[in-house]
């Protein structure tokens, strides 16, 4: 046998997917049962990907009314897993009322949520992306991408077009009494027109050997305005890879919004991401959902040894 011959006889099972190198590592017809979606199969990479356009509201971008085809299609991908029987990448596409929720079924169902962000400007509605992925049991996997699809159907089927707001004006001017939040949160606070902002640094070594901390921009921070019973906190949280998940599900347990996340640096050691979120309610109640937060991202121990 010559060596075109080994080459081909090795490709053939790969490119039909024949037993020993294809779909028989993944259960797809589970993946399909489950998700409710149709898959294909690419051999090469053995990965199983199912889709679900998003067709059910008119999307313009620029004052053109954008087809699914053209990035407007929700997606999994899945392969055979490191660690567990299977592994799944995805990404969603969401209005802005659809995100927090969405997010939050996806996180309840196992998954993790590993970015939120946009890919279009000019675009009505508002179209946000929230990127999934996951490691377990095609159920466990299929069954999350499932939950977070079921959220978007719920949210469409009472109202048809998305919101435009969180629901209630917010209160003006601004009384925000800082004292009490500076005792919930333990850190000093800026002071302005009746609004306060907190701010927690943290440091990152970047490419250079420079070392960067708060005011260059490596920090957590949390501003309220509004009144004391009826405020509103926005602002990020700095986090390493390892707390992104648990910062994200005790900010939504709490009933805070997450608005984006994403990097703000590159070849920073460690590698630091970046959540920004806004929350509604009595300033003290959200004072002590943020503590709560924080301390939970205090207590995750790092997989990798840190510089």
């Amino acid at each position: 046998m010559n060596s075109r011959s080994i080459a081909i006889g090795f490709a053939v099972p790969i490119l039909l997917g024949l037993p020993g190198y294809a779909a028989e590592e993944l259960n797809t017809a589970r993946i399909e049962a489950v998700t409710g979606l149709k898959g294909t199969w690419n051999a090469m990479e053995r990965v199983f990907k199912v889709t679900r356009p998003r067709n059910d509201v008119p999307i313009r971008v620029d004052a053109w009314t954008m087809p699914p085809f053209m990035g407007l299609t929700s997606w999994a991908a899945f392969m055979p897993g490191g660690k567990a029987e299977a592994m799944v990448m995805g990404d969603l596409v969401l209005f802005e009322d659809e995100v927090n929720p969405v997010m939050s079924a996806a996180l309840d169902g196992g998954l993790s949520v590993t970015a939120l962000h946009n890919h279009f400007i000019f675009d009505e509605p508002k179209v946000f992306f929230v990127h999934i992925g996951g490691e377990g049991t095609v159920e466990q996997l299929a069954t999350g991408v499932k939950a977070a699809l079921t959220r978007v159907d719920e949210i469409r089927a009472t109202q048809k077009q998305p919101a435009k707001s969180f629901g209630r004006a917010i209160p003006t001017p601004s009384t925000i009494d800082a004292a009490p939040l500076a005792t919930i949160l333990g850190a000093r606070p800026q002071a302005r027109d009746g609004m306060a902002k907190f701010v927690i640094g943290r440091t990152a070594r970047m490419e250079c050997g420079c070392e960067v901390g708060a005011e260059m921009g490596v920090n957590t921070w949390a501003a309220f305005a509004g009144t004391p019973d009826d405020a509103i906190v926005d602002g990020d949280f700095a986090v390493l890879e390892d707390e992104l998940q648990p910062v994200l599900k005790s900010l939504r347990t709490e009933g805070i919004n997450i608005v984006a996340i994403h990097h703000h640096m590159t070849h920073e050691t460690p590698r630091t991401l970046f959540l920004h979120y806004w929350g509604r309610g009595a300033a003290e109640a959200l004072a002590r959902s943020l503590k709560k937060t924080l301390e939970i991202q205090a207590s995750v121990k790092p997989s990798v040894a840190l510089p």
